[in-house]
């Protein structure tokens, strides 16, 4: 029987993996880590590296504190390497900060969006919280680098480096 060993990779070690198709077209695959990806991006660039239908899966390296974001439906995000915290605001007025026809996470410009706090998050590596429709989020990491993957909605600040990311 053949044996297999789980290592979970992380910013600071990790190895880039491949493609192995079994029955289909080797074009028809793409593949990129996303510790590698992270680990070239600036910090809270949102990278796609995954589609499924509208919804995206965007990975961000975590280094001091990302901006406030807010999007017209509901995101997760989850840590992949190090430590996060997600500081949540209820916007007084969400539609003013985003069209609630919209989709993808939206930029606030703000220091501090106007609201009521509800509270924080702390993550770890595998912890998932919810960013609630709604809601301004945004993430501080104040120890060594990280990385975080949200799932959304292709939008503004979602970035696409195909050509750059993926392996074919």
């Amino acid at each position: 029987m053949t044996q297999y060993t789980t290592e979970f990779g992380a910013l600071a070690n990790y190895r880039k993996g491949g493609v192995m198709p079994i029955t289909d077209e080797p074009r028809r695959f793409v593949f990129s880590n996303i510790f590698e990806v992270a680990a070239k991006s600036r910090p809270w660039e949102r990278v796609v590296v995954g589609k499924n239908f509208e919804y995206t899966i965007e990975v961000s390296r975590t280094e001091g504190t990302s901006p406030w974001y807010t999007a017209a439906h509901d995101e997760f995000v989850l840590c992949m390497d190090g430590a996060v915290e997600v500081h949540l605001i209820k916007l007084d007025d969400p539609d003013a900060h985003v069209d609630p026809e919209s989709e993808g996470a939206h930029v606030i410009d703000a220091t501090m969006p106007e609201g009521r706090k509800m509270g924080r998050i702390r993550l770890r590596r595998g912890h998932m919280a919810m960013l609630p429709v709604g809601a301004a989020y945004r993430l501080v990491n104040d120890a060594a680098p990280g990385v975080v993957i949200y799932q959304s909605i292709l939008g503004p600040v979602s970035v696409e480096k195909w050509a750059e990311i993926c392996q074919h």
